[in-house]
């Protein structure tokens, strides 16, 4: 029978990687001397109902440390997925300043001021990346593109950076194909299209392939749809434009 995912498991698996990693100098960043005074903690505040399901975190992860404990190796590549996104935005960082992310989402998700926090602006800005569908989802596509059938033996290029209405570009022998990836949390659900996105697809047709990556709150797969104008139906949407606001400089520098 599938377990169902824990309420809390977005700090659990903040948790179980800062355990799996770090081991006992990540435990050490939040005052306790044991492990088992460290789980208990997450009991005392209503994080979990006992303390071994913080363990059982660790256990999940720990196939992916080179560590002594050998975890759930049992369970493949299951809780990959979240380890890759961790390592993402805070692989550089060492237990001081990666248990200070962890603390920081304690204080902004469940209000704990029980710890002293400082972080670095870039890490705030990673952390706030890290609450984003979008992000998990391409960090997911990143790292397992190439079982997508479509996409095999490819060679991926990133075009996040540019805007211009799709995520990647992947080569294939001679051909090219742009992907714009969108991500759901369950098996099923809706996605949107930016006008630009849109424009993109109408123009490359089935050089155009949305990848979806779907049930990303379990175990995430793909569903790819080429040509997304022809095959799927858009409504759309108009919204009043937002007022933006710049600053000018009242005279010049020099």
């Amino acid at each position: 029978m599938k377990e169902n995912k824990h309420e809390n498991y977005e700090i659990l698996n903040l948790l179980g990687y800062g355990l799996s990693k770090f081991d006992n100098d990540f435990i050490k960043e939040f005052g306790f001397s044991t492990k088992n005074s460290f789980y208990q903690y997450f009991v005392d505040i209503n994080i979990v109902e006992t303390g071994s399901v913080v363990k059982n975190r660790m256990d999940l992860l720990d196939p992916f440390f080179p560590n002594k404990r050998k975890g759930w190796w049992h369970k493949g590549d299951t809780y990959l997925h979240r380890k890759q996104t961790i390592d993402n935005l805070f692989g550089s960082e060492n237990a001081h300043e990666y248990a200070n992310v962890v603390k920081l989402f304690l204080n902004d998700k469940y209000n704990i001021d029980d710890f002293f926090i400082s972080v670095k602006p870039i890490i705030k800005t990673r952390y706030k990346k890290m609450q984003e569908t979008g992000l998990e989802a391409e960090l997911y596509f990143l790292n397992n593109y190439n079982t997508i059938d479509i996409f095999k033996n490819g060679t991926i290029e990133d075009a996040r950076l540019y805007g211009d209405g799709y995520d990647f570009q992947v080569n294939v022998n001679e051909h090219s194909f742009l992907t714009e990836v969108k991500g759901i949390r369950e098996k099923k659900g809706k996605f949107r299209l930016t006008e630009k996105e849109y424009k993109r697809a109408k123009e490359y047709q089935k050089d155009y392939i949305i990848t979806l990556v779907l049930n990303l709150n379990d175990s995430p797969t793909f569903l790819t749809i080429d040509n997304p104008i022809q095959n799927l139906n858009f409504r759309k949407k108009v919204y009043k434009s937002k007022k933006v606001k710049e600053y000018h400089l009242a005279s010049e520098i020099f």
